[in-house]
């Protein structure tokens, strides 16, 4: 038996086993294209939530959420009666729930300007639980925003196709990758499986093989990085043609790892290159110079520049 029949295949988590037209496993934006269902709101978790979302649906959410208390907490001081809070200032158009949602916010946000003030036991009781409330809600609020900032993320730039191009007297399957940051990422480690959808005895299953690179990892990542699996006697795509891997609804899943300087902390990223997204005969064009100074430039935006190759050696297509 060959070597590549010979190669183990395991699941990496992802089921080998399922039903249906499957769509690719990671998308584009580096999560795992699985969606929960089932779930009740004893497994919702707001500070994940709000960990992980964009800033545009966190900045939403916060102020919405500001503007909700104060809206309850207005109507509560106009239920005991608007006229127990007593203002400094003369009387305005906007009625007594416009007022109590100004003193409803001084209060939440421990501002007290003087101008508005309780009187009476009811309107005080509600101003010391919203008192707590806001001493309450700001500090939680003031721990998600240092969670969101201090939280270690990659930043990594994907070519957007991986490509089957010349290498040494054969080929290679390869993409590309760089830091879009400017923080220092060492110890940088890459691993690649593909996935395949094979027919067993009447139905589908999905294959996992890790695919041996050229080089796993490399010290320093202040550049481009070539990451290069050879097709050879012992990888599985030696004599795949793209229709093969088109039947095979092929899938590269990469993932890598490195170390933050900035955090002291690992961090991870993850991406995915489907059959349709692979580029025979290619190879990636120069994405850094050295200027007139003797200093090296890397251009992010060329991470996926490529231009034609001739290919080599086993027939590919």
């Amino acid at each position: 038996m060959s070597p590549v029949m010979n190669k183990p295949a395991f699941d990496p988590g992802l089921t080998q086993q399922y039903k249906g037209v499957l769509n690719r496993v990671i998308n584009r934006d580096g999560q795992f294209n699985v969606r929960r269902v089932g779930t009740t709101w004893r497994d919702a978790n707001p500070f994940l939530y709000l960990i992980s979302t964009t800033w545009t649906k966190f900045v939403l959410v916060v102020g919405l959420g500001y503007l909700v208390v104060n809206t309850i907490f207005a109507l509560l001081y106009v239920a005991v009666g608007s006229e127990n809070l007593r203002s400094s200032e003369p009387p305005t158009d906007w009625g007594g729930f416009a007022t109590a949602f100004f003193f409803s916010a001084h209060t939440l946000t421990t501002v007290g300007y003087g101008n508005i003030w309780p009187r009476g036991g009811a309107a005080n009781i509600i101003a010391v639980a919203e008192s707590f409330v806001g001493v309450l809600g700001f500090a939680i609020a003031t721990g998600v925003v240092y969670g969101r900032f201090s939280r270690p993320s990659a930043r990594v730039g994907f070519s957007e196709n991986a490509l089957v191009a010349p290498y040494q007297n054969g080929r290679s399957l390869q993409f590309r990758v760089v830091n879009r940051r400017t923080n220092n990422l060492t110890d940088l480690e890459a691993r690649l499986l593909l996935m395949t959808v094979e027919d067993t005895d009447g139905r589908p299953i999905r294959k996992y093989l890790s695919l041996e690179l050229e080089r796993p990892t490399i010290l320093f990542f202040p550049l481009t990085w070539t990451v290069v699996h050879p097709i050879d006697e012992r990888s599985p795509l030696l004599g795949k043609t793209r229709e093969d891997l088109a039947a095979l609804q092929a899938e590269l899943l990469v993932t890598l790892k490195a170390f933050d300087e900035t955090f002291g902390q690992d961090v991870h990223a993850r991406y995915s290159y489907r059959f349709d997204e692979i580029l025979w005969g290619a190879k990636f064009a120069p994405a850094f110079q050295v200027d007139q100074e003797g200093n090296l430039e890397v251009e992010v935006n060329r991470v996926g520049v490529t231009e034609p190759a001739q290919l080599t050696g086993v027939q590919l297509h």
